[in-house]
């Protein structure tokens, strides 16, 4: 029994390597004659939307075994019967530039375009490789007709959009209802797009934009002029690798810059902002804490101070009072000891104004140049007056104590 055992196993064990071995034989048969070609250097681009939420594709770049440079559009949400005319440009697509290699129109049927080439329309040898390193982009027109009316775009080379970005909210300042937010986006080269989205517009409005050194509380002159806001979509892209000054900046730079942006009604307008808000090391962190300014001597004036943190560790104060009256300036302090045990000015603020009953002051030291910032704030042993005026200091009309102080 224990042989014919052994036999039968014996003769299972046979059976299954022959059958491995023609599974093999077979496998590596169907390997060869179904190889995968070897697929040629590519790197390929998003196209995004312009004038048509439809359209939108890629262009791939692959190089030939003869050197040359085969360009492939492929769109989706064309229209059979259209015949997109397409380029690649110089420049970013936020600052445009002129034609630097003209492609083959896109069908709109299939949606689809091939272009085959070694040098620029100007007859400059380009490679592959140099393409790859390009300070470009590419556009894809409605029409031979239509130039003006874009349905793609999208940077290449260089100018590639990395995935790294950083959005700042842009809130309402003189307009109510107009706010946004300001998306910073790193390219491969390490410059930056920046882009500004707002909401409620007017559509035909044209709004200035720049970015500001200093915080918004403080103010501060001009660093980089930002592309206007154009009110029909309340957007505008701007290419940022240098400032006004001719002074080279990063991506890297820009999020740790001293700096806001301040969006302006128009060009005729500068004064009225519509929209505003701290960028780089003065953004808020969203930590935050608030104190009682209660009345004093039935002045009707109260309210809250406000101390909201920022990245670099300082302070932004926002003094919110009701009961002020309009054309009416307050001045504040903040001051050492307590409401019951007063003591000399630490910090001065800016004035209240009576109109809004607001005032907004970064706070980084005291008045005798010693640091002060958010954490300062929140242990020192202190309050704050808010007083009728210049002209009548003695006169407290709100009052609140803060730090170590507060209840």
């Amino acid at each position: 029994m224990f042989n014919q055992i052994k036999e039968i196993m014996k003769t299972k064990i046979l059976t299954t390597l022959v059958l491995a071995f023609l599974c093999l034989t077979s496998c590596s048969d169907d390997d060869d004659s179904g190889m995968a070609p070897i697929m040629p250097e590519s790197k390929t681009y998003p196209l995004m939307s312009v004038s048509d939420p439809s359209i939108m594709g890629t262009v791939t770049f692959e190089k030939t075994n003869n050197n040359m440079t085969r360009v492939k559009v492929a769109l989706e949400g064309t229209q059979a019967g259209d015949m997109h005319p397409a380029h690649i440009h110089m420049n970013t697509a936020a600052e445009g530039g002129d034609i630097a290699v003209s492609l083959e129109p896109i069908d709109g049927s299939s949606g689809m375009s091939t272009t085959t080439f070694n040098q620029l329309n100007d007859g400059m040898a380009i490679s592959y490789e140099d393409l790859l390193n390009f300070d470009g982009y590419v556009n894809v027109h409605k029409s031979a007709d239509d130039l003006a009316t874009l349905v793609a775009q999208g940077d290449i080379g260089q100018n590639e959009l990395t995935m790294t970005s950083k959005t700042y909210a842009l809130g309402s300042v003189d307009v109510p209802g107009i706010m946004g937010e300001a998306t910073f986006t790193k390219r491969v080269n390490g410059t930056t797009l920046i882009e500004v989205m707002l909401e409620n517009t007017p559509a035909n409005g044209m709004h200035p934009g720049h970015i500001h050194m200093n915080t918004a509380a403080e103010g501060g002159a001009i660093a980089l002029s930002l592309t206007p806001v154009n009110g029909a979509t309340g957007m505008s892209k701007t290419q940022a690798g240098m400032l006004d000054n001719g002074d080279m900046i990063t991506y890297d730079e820009l999020l740790n810059f001293d700096g806001y942006i301040n969006i302006h009604k128009s060009a005729d307008d500068l004064a009225t902002l519509v929209a505003q808000g701290d960028i780089g090391q003065n953004e808020l962190t969203g930590e935050m804490m608030s104190y009682n300014l209660n009345t004093v001597a039935g002045s009707g004036v109260m309210g809250d101070a406000i101390f909201y943190e920022r990245m670099n560790g300082e302070a932004l104060l926002v003094i919110e009072l009701m009961g002020t009256m309009a054309g009416d300036m307050h001045p504040a302090h903040i001051h050492m000891g307590d409401v019951n045990n007063p003591g000399a000015i630490a910090v001065s603020l800016n004035q209240v104004m009576g109109d809004t009953g607001i005032s907004k002051t970064n706070i980084a030291m005291k008045d005798d140049n010693a640091v002060f910032g958010y954490d300062d704030a929140l242990t020192f042993d202190g309050y704050i007056n808010i007083h009728k005026s210049m002209a009548d200091l003695a006169t407290i009309v709100a009052q609140g104590n803060i730090g170590s102080n507060s209840n």
